[in-house]
C-alpha cells in the first residue's frame, strides 16, 4: 500500500474532487429537485454502486480494454447518453403532465420512489466510459507498484467512491431544502423538475460528445 504520505495527499486529492462540481453531483441535484429528498439519496447510492463497478473493472484490466476501443467506447458512452436523455425527457414531460392534471383537478402520478431511483443511479454511472477513464487516470498515480496493484487500486477506488457519494449525499439533502422552501408554489415546482430534465438531457448530450482519452 502506499505510505502514509502518499495516502495522505490521495485523501486530500480524492476529496478535492468529490466536492468538485462535476456529472454526478448535477445529476444527484437535479434527480432530488424532481422527486424529493428520498430519491436524491438513492440515486447518490445507486451511483455509488455504478462507480463500484468501474472500480472493479479498473482492477481487473477490464476498463483499459474499453478504453482501448474506440468501438468498445463509443457504444458505452451512447448506451448511457441514451438512457441520460431519456430520463430527462420523461422527468420534463411528467413535470408539464402532472401540472396540466392538477389544474383540471386530476390525479398526479407519484414519484418513480427511491427503489427505482437506485436502479437508475447505478445504470447511469455505469454507462459512463468516463469514469472509468478517470479512475484509470487518477488511481495509479497513488499506487506502490511493489505491492499488490490490483489490490491497492480497489481500496483506493472504493475510498473514492465512498467520498463521492458523501458528497452526493450532502447535495441531495442542500437541494431537497430548495425543493421543500418551493412546495406552496406548484408553478416554481414545475419549473424546477422542467429544468431537472434538462440537466439530464444536457448531462446525456455532453456524455455522447464525450472523446476517448489518448
Amino acid at each position: 500500500m502506499p505510505d502514509v504520505s502518499q495516502l495522505a495527499l490521495y485523501l486530500a486529492a480524492a476529496f478535492l474532487l468529490a466536492i468538485t462540481p462535476g456529472p454526478g453531483i448535477f445529476y444527484v441535484a437535479a434527480r432530488t429537485l424532481a422527486g424529493g429528498r428520498a430519491e436524491g439519496v438513492a440515486s447518490s447510492l445507486g451511483t455509488g454502486l455504478g462507480g463500484i463497478v468501474h472500480v472493479l473493472a479498473g482492477s481487473l484490466g477490464v476498463s483499459a480494454l474499453v478504453l482501448a476501443s474506440a468501438e468498445l467506447f463509443t457504444a458505452l458512452k451512447l448506451v448511457g447518453a441514451a438512457y441520460l436523455v431519456c430520463l430527462g425527457i420523461r422527468t420534463f414531460q411528467a413535470a408539464r403532465r402532472d401540472a396540466a392534471n392538477a389544474l383540471a383537478g386530476g390525479t398526479v402520478e407519484p414519484p418513480i420512489g427511491p427503489r427505482r431511483a437506485f436502479r437508475e443511479g447505478v445504470l447511469v454511472e455505469a454507462l459512463n466510459p468516463k469514469t472509468a477513464a478517470f479512475f484509470l487516470a487518477f488511481i495509479p498515480q497513488f499506487v506502490d507498484m511493489a505491492g499488490s496493484v490490483a489490490l491497492q487500486f480497489m481500496v483506493l477506488g472504493f475510498i473514492s467512491v465512498l467520498l463521492n457519494t458523501l458528497a452526493d449525499i450532502v447535495v441531495a439533502f442542500a437541494a431537497s431544502g430548495i425543493r421543500d422552501g418551493a412546495a406552496a408554489r406548484p408553478e416554481l415546482i414545475k419549473r424546477l423538475r422542467e429544468a431537472s430534465g434538462g440537466a439530464m438531457i444536457a448531462l446525456g448530450i455532453g456524455l455522447a460528445l464525450a472523446k476517448r482519452p489518448a
